[in-house]
C-alpha cells in the first residue's frame, strides 16, 4: 500500500489467511510469531504489540497480499508476475 500505512485488523489477518490458504500456525511459522498470539488477536480477546504487528503484515506482503483502502479497507492478492515470454493465461500456482 502506498503512503500511510492503514491499520491492520484481525478480520484482515483472517482474510489474508484466507487468501493464502494459510493455518494460524503457518502464519505463526511465516511470520516468526507465537501462535497463541494470532489466536487472542483473532478471537478478538487481546491485540498485538506493534512488533507482531508489524512482523505479521511482513509476511503478508512477501507472499503477494496487499492491504487497501479504498472504498473500506480490505485486503487481496496481488496478481503473480508475468513470466518472460508467456501471456498471463499461461501463468501457474506453484
Amino acid at each position: 500500500m502506498q503512503g500511510k500505512k492503514m491499520s491492520l485488523l484481525a478480520r484482515h489477518v483472517r482474510g489474508a489467511r484466507g487468501l493464502l490458504g494459510w493455518s494460524v500456525e503457518d502464519l505463526a511459522r511465516e511470520a516468526g510469531v507465537g501462535v497463541d498470539a494470532i489466536r487472542r488477536w483473532e478471537a478478538g480477546t487481546q491485540k498485538p504489540r506493534n512488533a507482531t504487528r508489524d512482523k505479521i503484515r511482513q509476511a503478508f506482503e512477501a507472499n503477494r497480499i496487499e492491504f487497501t483502502n479504498g472504498d473500506g479497507p480490505g485486503v487481496r492478492l496481488r496478481p503473480r508476475p508475468s513470466s518472460p515470454g508467456l501471456p498471463s493465461e499461461f501463468d501457474v500456482e506453484t
